[in-house]
């Protein structure tokens, strides 16, 4: 804790000064350009990976960046996704996946996860890509490989889940708003994303959609 806080005294002493400004100009509201869905995980921060200021993004974070399909449960997801869509009119949205996902790890093996029934019921929102990945990667026994694969898909299967908010269906129908997938890799700084005309994450560039 005593980190925080002197985090905190030298945040109001040395940067705040050199930023007021921008700090000051947010009180007039917020006009983020994107929302990033991206996990819990204390490894990500989306703004250092963006390099993005205070109110250029609009987060939302959970174990997994797992989106529950619209309906499927009440929680701040839905509402979050809704008011990013319809009331501050963000043009992108991001399902950001990692590498090394705990989250994922445990969809793999879902038994060791029995001391941990909200984690396990959190999960069942991913149950799809448990699915994909036993069904299409038996062949991937390596478990590096296998977990890989998995971040990747579950990034898939929740934008797939995000078309269901109806909010984003009419945003996606009168094409006001683009949908991205990708795969932040923590150790390495790189970052692929999905491109649907190839059906394969590559590395993201600065062309790429």
């Amino acid at each position: 804790m005593q980190k925080l806080i002197e985090g905190i005294h030298q945040f109001q002493h040395q940067v705040f000064g050199s930023k007021q400004e921008l700090f000051e100009g947010l009180e007039d509201g917020q006009h983020p350009d994107a929302l990033m869905i991206t996990c819990s995980d204390s490894r990500i921060d989306p703004n250092l990976l963006t390099q993005t200021e205070p109110g250029d993004l609009f987060v939302l974070r959970n174990a997994g960046n797992i989106v529950p399909a619209y309906g499927a449960v009440d929680g701040g997801e839905a509402a979050t996704i809704e008011y990013a869509v319809k009331v501050l009119g963000v043009k992108d949205i991001i399902v950001c996946g990692h590498s090394h996902c705990g989250a994922m790890a445990g969809l793999l093996d879902l038994p060791q996860l029995e001391h941990l029934p909200a984690v396990l019921s959190w999960l069942d929102h991913a149950k799809l890509t448990h699915q994909i990945i036993k069904e299409n990667y038996a062949h991937v026994t390596d478990v590096a490989a296998r977990l890989a694969a998995t971040v990747e898909q579950n990034v898939l299967v929740q934008l797939d889940q995000l078309r269901t908010h109806p909010s984003v269906a009419e945003a996606l129908g009168r094409d006001a708003l683009n949908l991205h997938g990708w795969v932040y890799q923590f150790e390495t700084g790189q970052v692929d994303c999905y491109r649907p005309q190839e059906g394969r994450f590559v590395p993201l560039e600065r062309t790429s959609p």
